[in-house]
């Protein structure tokens, strides 16, 4: 497969995160252009702040190679990777990672700063943009749909626990 058909796939996971009433995240992880592991977003399903698309995708990949190194493989992800994700991408030595989506509050791949350009052990190649539009659209409709359903009272607030 090719990286627009693998994007394509990523986009379909968060299509299924969404329909969850997840953030609209999707990844996928190839090698030799094969799908590995494919994963979308279930943080609040699973109530986990760690269920991103990328790391489950990574543990998923990782099982089905039998090994936690993954240096023959590439990511594709429709949003840029957060902080976690990015040391995760270090951490299990992923060649290649291509996202869609910038995420300018909490990209870690150029946006809000870029931790593979620090120096680390390991130094993926990077490549940003690929099907930018849809990705953002994506994640554009999400939120503005939540907002017009907690406007509504459908959606109550988060609210800070009391302590």
């Amino acid at each position: 497969m090719d990286d627009v058909s693998l994007m394509c796939v990523a986009l379909e996971q968060a299509r299924i995160a969404a329909s969850l009433g997840e953030v609209p995240v999707g990844a996928v992880i190839a090698k030799d252009g094969e799908i590995v592991a494919v994963a979308h977003n279930t943080r609040e399903t699973e109530k986990n702040a760690t269920h991103h698309a990328e790391l489950l995708a990574i543990d998923r990949a990782c099982k089905a190679l039998g090994g936690w190194r993954l240096w023959q493989c590439e990511l594709f992800v429709t949003l840029e990777p957060c902080p976690m994700c990015a040391g995760a991408i270090i951490n299990s030595r992923l060649k290649r990672v291509v996202y869609g989506a910038r995420d300018v509050k909490a990209g870690c791949c150029g946006s809000v700063t870029n931790l593979f350009d620090m120096p680390f052990n390991h130094k993926p190649i990077l490549e940003s943009g690929l099907m930018e539009k849809e990705c953002a659209s994506l994640l554009q409709d999400f939120f503005e749909q939540l907002r017009i359903r907690r406007k509504k009272g459908e959606i109550p607030r988060w609210k800070k626990p009391q302590l």
